[in-house]
């Protein structure tokens, strides 16, 4: 079996599960309780809390923990918005290559009468900052723009983007959910004023998450009934969640260069070893500059959901897009947004890399894929 699918969920590390379950099988304690079972589970939050702003470069304070990142993403985006509002700044700018927890949320926004724009990317998958900077307006409150896209890969000029949204007077929100891990982050030195993070993306456990909110930042709470997280997100926090995020993310730190080499090797062996095996076209989705651990490759002439078929009887785990809309049987909205030929948009398949992947899998598992594409030719 090969796991090549770490872009839609990656598998535990097992000192993550080890922390994780130490606080599981220890006394209960709800973290608002005011006596020592409660203090307990206050004091795993707030370990966790200061162990993940160090890592990223933030105020402990400035650190919301969550449910996941599309949760993150939509506090941000509802939770700016509508404060902006208040304030006469009712434009939304985003870009039509974003995640579905940035895009939805933005829809649902213009149904309650924001005014919302999406930024074109180019064919590799790249915002303009020309485009940026024309589409913003005097009444403009909030710009939306996700680091490294979850689909191809490809990273965007957030620095850039987000220097231009300060000299306007923007408040900037980043969807970092893929590139966590991999990109290093000094958040008090950014022109970043929100940024969206996820557990499960970096070998910690699903459903967690964390948003951080610059000091400052306009931001009206999108849940109530309780005063948790300094009343910006109401709700018992999970604290066997959060410890196992601070240890994934205190992972990451210690070996993010070597993690970092490591997967930029994998992918392009991979890439090697498919045009080599391979006999047919196979083009590369997506901008030089991107996340070491994702590469979105078209075999021209054979449809998406075929190859994946055949590749998961094979014992192969990939997608065709995100894993949020991958059961749905359509083309990647990422992909058209690059206004991609058909024949590419309609061949294309995600490979991600990560935590177990070898380079020795990679030649039986190319070996096998050159055996998918004969089978599949042969039968056309």
């Amino acid at each position: 079996m090969h796991y090549f699918d770490h872009a839609a969920t990656t598998p535990m590390h097992p000192e993550v599960a080890r922390a994780m379950l130490e606080v599981m099988q220890g006394p209960g304690g709800n973290a608002s309780s005011m006596h020592a079972f409660g203090r307990a589970a206050r004091q795993h939050i707030n370990r966790s809390r200061d162990g993940i702003a160090a890592a990223i470069g933030c105020k402990p304070a400035e650190l919301v923990f969550t449910s996941g990142g599309t949760e993150s993403n939509n506090m941000a985006l509802k939770g700016v918005a509508r404060a902006q509002a208040m304030q006469g700044k009712n434009h939304i700018i985003t870009a039509e290559a974003e995640h579905h927890a940035v895009l939805h949320p933005c829809e649902a926004l213009a149904h309650e009468g924001f005014e919302l724009t999406l930024l074109p990317v180019d064919e590799h998958g790249q915002v303009s900052l020309a485009d940026v900077a024309a589409a913003i307006k005097p009444n403009t409150g909030l710009i939306s723009i996700m680091h490294g896209n979850n689909e191809v890969g490809s990273m965007q000029p957030i620095e850039d983007i987000g220097r231009l949204a300060h000299e306007r007077g923007v408040i900037f929100h980043v969807d970092a959910v893929q590139a966590l891990g991999t990109a290093h982050y000094q958040l008090s030195e950014l022109p970043v004023d929100l940024m969206s993070f996820s557990a499960h993306k970096i070998n910690g456990p699903q459903g967690v998450g964390a948003l951080y909110i610059a000091a400052g930042t306009p931001f009206e709470a999108t849940s109530q009934g309780g005063s948790q997280e300094r009343k910006r997100r109401a709700g018992t926090e999970n604290v066997a969640g959060i410890v196992g995020f601070a240890k994934a993310v205190e992972i990451c730190v210690n070996e993010a260069q070597n993690k970092q080499l490591f997967l930029s090797e994998l992918r392009m062996v991979w890439v090697e070893l498919l045009r080599k095996n391979v006999d047919i076209d196979i083009v590369i989705n997506g901008a030089e500059q991107t996340l070491p651990h994702i590469v979105n490759i078209s075999f021209i002439g054979i449809d998406t959901e075929t190859m994946l078929m055949n590749l998961d009887m094979a014992g192969i785990a990939a997608a065709s897009g995100s894993a949020c809309t991958s059961g749905a049987l359509e083309r990647s909205h990422v992909l058209r947004a690059m206004k991609l030929p058909e024949e590419r948009l309609a061949s294309a398949v995600r490979f991600s890399f990560g935590l177990g992947n070898t380079k020795e899998e990679l030649d039986a598992a190319a070996q096998k894929v050159a055996t998918i594409v004969q089978r599949i030719r042969t039968n056309a």
